[in-house]
């Protein structure tokens, strides 16, 4: 299983929970949340819980290109950055091309079906856009894979909420995933406003780990037994439980930085950094009557 947090899809992310509150002010990330959120909604699939409704007169073809085109063009010195230029604009004007004649014809509604209507050359423009490492196998997809591969990296959705975003054949994890609460993400933007790229990834790997570890099992030793893989009907997803709980989650993260620094393996300076983050989180979580 792959793993990829947000933060490999937004090198740039809008600073404050204050970039939520119009459109005007929205990143490039979030309009690409916004407008695509509207496709899959037309399409009978949701879409993004944090997205807002797009504020536009534009017919819903048009906000579909722009919203790729600036996403796309916001990236160029993130995950499009080692592309040449040339390669970059055919990317940027294969990809609108073929979002766009999806948003059109159904492509959204019959993901598989669509994308076996894909010329050869077609289907590369969608394996580089997504940095799939091999060809595409239209017959191997799921209905989630498929439909992924027809989204911005940044407006990918967890169909089955399993906790997993499958863009063809490989499984990624993500906090924010489309899947949380508005109120969550607006706390977690907050919280996280100004920090470096590494430091959030670290701690977005923190938020969902209690989905890889709720699917290893043990032995009655204590010892590794064995693993769920996605997929499988037994792979379990506990942060789509009706009564998880973020503030407890940031609860157990502190609980987990104070056994960390009493047994010593944690330095004081890691273990305030850290504690500061999660108290941090957890405010904003409060302030805005997150559960």
């Amino acid at each position: 299983m792959t793993f990829a947090t947000d933060s490999i899809m937004d090198v740039n992310p809008a600073g404050a929970a204050g970039t939520l509150a119009s459109s005007s002010s929205r990143s490039a990330r979030h309009r690409a949340q916004d407008v695509f959120s509207e496709v899959l909604v037309a399409a009978g699939r949701q879409g993004y819980a944090s997205a807002q409704p797009v504020e536009s007169d534009a017919p819903l073809a048009e906000s579909v290109a722009s919203a790729w085109s600036d996403w796309f063009e916001s990236e160029t010195r993130g995950q499009y950055a080692t592309a040449r230029p040339v390669d970059r604009q055919r990317l940027k004007e294969g990809f609108g091309d073929i979002v766009t004649r999806a948003q059109a014809d159904g492509g959204y509604v019959h993901p598989v079906e669509f994308l076996r209507g894909l010329s050869q050359d077609e289907l590369t423009v969608v394996q580089n856009v997504q940095h799939l490492a091999a060809p595409i196998d239209v017959d191997s997809l799921t209905e989630e894979g498929a439909l992924n591969l027809l989204l911005p990296r940044a407006a990918q959705v967890d169909l089955n909420r399993d906790g997993l975003t499958q863009t063809g054949i490989g499984y990624g994890m993500r906090f924010p995933s489309s899947n949380t609460p508005p109120e969550v993400v607006a706390a977690w933007e907050e919280a996280t406003a100004g920090m470096s790229l590494g430091d959030r990834m670290i701690f977005e790997l923190q938020m969902v780990s209690p989905i890889m570890m709720a699917n290893i099992h043990v032995d009655e030793q204590g010892a590794f037994a064995y693993r769920v893989e996605p997929g499988d009907p037994d792979f379990v997803n506990p942060m789509a439980a009706a009564d998880y709980s973020y503030v407890d989650a940031t609860q157990d993260q502190l609980d987990g930085l104070d056994f960390s620094l009493s047994k010593g393996f944690i330095s004081k300076d890691k273990y305030d950094r850290q504690r500061a983050f999660w108290q941090s989180f957890q405010r904003a979580l409060q302030d805005r009557s997150a559960a």
